[in-house]
């Protein structure tokens, strides 16, 4: 199955403010940008660099792409079935006083993935999604027009996994 999943926000906040959030990204309590409070924090080793290894949950990557203040691509190495990139991408707008931050999933899934995907990975990764773009324009103008509410759904999902042992 070909997934393709975007999620973007006009911010009012010029290119290098907005790639400073993207550049903080898996910097632990100073990552701007990933909603960590809410969600299982992104973690790579060593940091945001190419070739770096990391995760949040049970999605594992490596780093394949990163611009300084314009992208971050992140190459899936799991979970089985999980074949793709997600990425952050900046681009300044031609008034200069806003810029558009997108999120882009681009995958393939097999095996069981086929069934994960649909059923529960992209209800939560819309969320996380869209809780990440709350952050950023909270970070740009101090305040979220609309924010983003969890379907009843999410809240289910999350509820169910938050009770499964840990490995």
């Amino acid at each position: 199955m070909a997934v393709l999943n975007v999620h973007e926000r006009i911010l009012r906040a010029d290119g290098e403010r907005v790639g400073e959030l993207v550049d903080s990204l898996a910097s632990g309590a100073d990552d701007r940008l990933w909603p960590h409070g809410s969600w299982p924090a992104m973690r790579l080793d060593p940091s945001l660099s190419v070739g770096a290894r990391g995760g949040h949950g049970p999605i594992r990557y490596t780093v394949s792409a990163y611009e300084p203040g314009v992208r971050a691509r992140f190459e899936f190495t799991g979970p089985r079935g999980f074949v793709g990139y997600h990425e952050f991408t900046v681009r300044p707008l031609e008034d200069g006083e806003r810029t558009l931050l997108r999120h882009t999933l681009a995958m393939t899934t097999h095996g069981p993935a086929r069934v994960s995907w649909p059923l529960v990975f992209r209800w939560l990764h819309d969320a996380l999604a869209e809780d990440a773009l709350d952050r950023a324009e909270l970070a740009c103008s101090g305040t979220v027009a609309r924010p983003a509410r969890w379907s009843p759904y999410v809240r289910l999902l999350r509820g169910v996994i938050t009770r499964l042992p840990r490995r």
